[in-house]
Order: C-alpha cells, then structure tokens, then sequence
C-alpha cells in the first residue's frame, strides 16, 4: 500500500487552494471517501463523471481530484435511483474517495485564469483591479490578428470544439480580458475602466455579449470546459512534483485519457 494517504492529498491541495477562499456556495473538499485509504493512483477531472469514475475504476485509482463538485446543493440520498447516487455508490463501491477544488482554485490565478492566458501565449499577464477573478493579458504572437483569426488561435490553442461570437472579425485584439467558467458580469466596470477590447470567457449570456458589443468591446464564449481544463497539466506536475510515488493520470471525459 502506498505511503501517501488521501488525507495527506488533501492537506496539500488545501494550501495550494485554502477553503477559506471558496464562494459561499460552493462545496470544496472532501466530497467522499476515506482519509485514512493509500493513494498508489489518482485520476484528475473537470468533472466527476460516469467516464472519470470508470477511468478511475478501470486504473486501479484511489481517488478522483475534481473541479465541479459532485455534489453541489441538498442532497438527500445516495442510491442508485439517480446518476449522482450511482457514480457515489461505484466509488464506495470500489475504495475510490472524491475530491473537490473548485472556486478556491479559481482564485489562485495561476491554475486558472493564468493558465488561459498562458495557454494563449499572452504578456505582460496581470489580475484585472476591481475584479475579483480574471486577468488581463496582450497578445504575445509575432503577426498581427484580427478578431477572426484570433478566434481560430483561441481554438487550436485551448482545444475548443468552437468558439461563438457576435461581433465583427475584422475588429481589433490588443488588450485582452480572460476570465474562465462563467463570465462575471460585475466585471463588466473594471474591464471599460481598462480599455479592454476583447473578453473570453467559457460562458456569457447573449444580452451582455450584445451589451459590450455596443461598447466596442468584442467577446468570445470558448466553452466552459475549454477555458477550465487547461490547468490540469499544470496540476499533475505539481501533484507528481509533491507525490512522486503516486500516479496521476488526466480525464478529459473523452478517449483521450492522458498519463
């Protein structure tokens, strides 16, 4: 059995990513398991899903380290009557705990926004002032792009299916604005403050992309999953660097399981 537990695991990702820092909403932590079980494998997700679990099962892995808590919100059963109660249930089942890392690791920019900005080979990185989550960055690529074609680069580089925009492709990117997940739009008064031309973000509600598109601010929906999921290298290296003798293997809830 390994010498590393999940409560060792989890005391270290706590400061990395302190629960003091969560959102009051949100359920960071431990979300099931034991902390007491050896951890010789552990599988990292975006979310805990039914391919996370049997990559989990079918690896041998001990524990799942995800962004989205499974359980988010009352709960007020765990059967198999419905998908939470079953993916629990297997887990139990099969000694694997769960854990979260969700809004306190959105506030340690460097395994979120700084990883967006840094997969798009952005400078001058740098958190945007009167927001409480995201940063600013300018393009870092030699050749001039318009929005168009930045589109393009924002798919190639974080592996999107597709980005949606509104606005005009012929427009400019100088100054750009990412915040991962869900755009906060509070943000919305520091990023005129800034003369931002462009936001990406992995979600944001048609009224306001119409908003700051009457305000000469161009926006880009990149996926909530893309604009997330790109820390997750940055993770398992930290995790490795930390745990040599555990195995962390990337889920990205597809073929593609990365070891």
């Amino acid at each position: 059995m390994s010498k590393v537990t999940v409560d060792e695991i989890a005391c270290f990702l706590e400061e990395l990513f302190p629960l003091e820092n969560s959102e009051e909403y949100d359920n960071c932590g431990l979300i099931a398991g034991d902390r007491d079980t050896g951890v010789k494998r552990c599988i990292l997700s975006l979310d805990t899903t039914g391919k996370a679990v049997e990559c989990a099962v079918e690896n041998k892995a001990e524990l799942i380290i995800s962004h989205h808590p499974l359980i988010f919100g009352g709960i007020y059963s765990v059967s198999t009557d419905d998908y939470k109660g079953r993916l629990l249930c297997r887990m139990i089942k099969n000694g694997i705990s769960n854990y979260a890392c969700h809004t306190n690791l959105d506030m340690t920019n460097d395994y979120g926004n700084y990883a967006i900005a840094t997969a798009l080979c952005g400078v001058e990185i740098h958190p945007l002032e009167g927001c409480s989550c995201g940063v600013v960055f300018e393009p870092g690529y030699i050749n001039y792009m318009n929005l168009g074609q930045f589109i393009k680069y924002v798919e190639n580089n974080l592996n999107c299916s597709g980005c949606i925009s509104i606005c005009d492709n012929e427009r400019k990117v100088e100054k750009i604005f990412c915040q991962g997940g869900a755009f906060d739009e509070s943000s919305i008064p520091a990023i005129i403050d800034a003369g931002i031309d462009t936001v990406i973000s992995g979600e944001i509600k048609h009224h306001i992309c119409v908003l700051l598109d009457e305000l000469g601010i161009s926006t880009i929906i990149a996926g909530h999953s893309a604009t997330e999921q790109v820390y997750l290298p940055k993770l398992k290296k930290t995790l490795e660097e930390q745990f040599p003798d555990v195995e962390f293997i990337i889920n990205y809830n597809d073929e593609k399981n990365q070891k």
